[in-house]
Parts: structure tokens; C-alpha cells; sequence
């Protein structure tokens, strides 16, 4: 099963109080196959960054797998 890697942005009460306190009403997620995966990101940029790190540990880790 090939692995699917999302950004995906999360509004109001979605975002993490600690993000919300900093006066922050969106925040961007990375998800694995349609579950979230680390820390929410001020940034869309950052979450982009996120998601190609874990597209390059997915390629190295099956990299000719049938799976």
C-alpha cells in the first residue's frame, strides 16, 4: 500500500490553544494516511517542508516495495 501524505489546514477551534494564544485562528497539519503526524504549523510553508520530509523517509524506507 503506497503511503499518502496531505497538508491539510485546521480553523478556529481547531487550532491548538498554544497557537491560539499567540493570536493565530489557522493553522496547517501534515497527514499520513488521513491521520495527523506531528505539530500543527503557523505556516503553509512549513507544513510543505514537513510533508517532503516525510515523502523522502517514505521513498527511502520502501523504496521498491510492492506493499
Amino acid at each position: 500500500m503506497q503511503s499518502k501524505v496531505d497538508v491539510a489546514v485546521m480553523i478556529g477551534s481547531g487550532v491548538p490553544a498554544t497557537l491560539r494564544a499567540l493570536g493565530r485562528s489557522v493553522c496547517w497539519v501534515v497527514l499520513l494516511n488521513g491521520e495527523r503526524r506531528g505539530t500543527a504549523f503557523s505556516s503553509r510553508t512549513e507544513a510543505e517542508e514537513c510533508k517532503a520530509a516525510w515523502l523522502a523517509q517514505l521513498k527511502t524506507e520502501a523504496p521498491d516495495s510492492l506493499h
